[in-house]
């Protein structure tokens, strides 16, 4: 038996530079993390993602059990480590929770890190592009869907007409076809809107959303597209993106 011979080697340890991006995701949703991988994958930014425990069905009482998480979970990411932003990853558990109390958590474990969320990025989309009057589809049950029209209204959003495909578990929404998606829009009316708002970051729609916009021949914000596009122009990164919609592209 050969005795234990080690061969100690010199390291070159160099610091990054890339901004880096926390991302807070339901332990539910199948697509936030590929979405800001799909468009951030030629950025130079760092991605790190970590998952908050979350219960289906879709409702309030569930929205406000992961307050309690969030500190935590933002703290094991990346733990001890700078965090330039960190986005929390759910629309409707943001209204539910409250932006200012998520963002007072995340800053209990990363006192330093920005914070952004679905909806409040959806705001800055909205008023970036001028859109003042929209159309909105979701994916969740009913009673979710009032606190998301009423968030709007409270924001000066004028909600114009609201569909929805009344579902409330997230591995339904993951699986909302994207055949699907593309016809069921087509049948909301969107002659009086500036733009169509799509709600949830679990519905898949960031991979067509220049096809639906060329099709309709509208502005289309999606959450996840949204939280993205808020979380690169917080870091400094603001440039043309390709195939994400025009929110990318202006």
């Amino acid at each position: 038996m050969n005795t234990f011979v080690q061969n100690d080697l010199k390291a070159e340890i160099v610091k990054t530079v890339n901004p880096k991006i926390g991302v807070i995701a339901l332990s539910t949703d199948f697509t936030i993390e590929q979405d800001y991988r799909s468009i951030c994958h030629q950025i130079p930014v760092d991605i790190f993602v970590n998952r908050i425990p979350f219960e289906n069905p879709l409702n309030h009482e569930n929205y406000l059990k992961m307050a309690n998480h969030i500190s935590g979970v933002s703290e094991q990411i990346l733990p001890s480590q700078h965090i330039d932003m960190i986005a929390y990853g759910c629309t409707s558990g943001t209204i539910a929770i409250g932006s200012k109390k998520i963002k007072e958590e995340i800053n209990k474990t990363k006192p330093n890190a920005k914070v952004t969320t679905p909806i409040t990025a959806a705001l800055k989309a909205f008023k970036h592009l001028g859109l003042k009057n929209i159309a909105v589809l979701t994916p969740y049950p009913k009673d979710v869907n009032v606190t998301v029209y009423n968030y709007l209204n409270d924001n000066n959003i004028n909600v114009e007409s609201f569909s929805s495909f009344n579902l409330e578990y997230d591995s339904e929404i993951a699986q909302v076809s994207l055949d699907s998606l593309e016809k069921e829009i087509t049948k909301i009316d969107l002659s009086k809107v500036d733009g169509l708002f799509v709600s949830c970051t679990a519905l898949k729609i960031v991979d067509v959303l220049d096809k639906i916009e060329k099709k309709l021949n509208t502005i289309v914000i999606s959450s996840n597209q949204a939280i993205i596009w808020d979380c690169l122009r917080s870091v400094g990164i603001d440039k043309k993106i390709d195939g994400y919609g025009k929110l990318f592209a202006i």
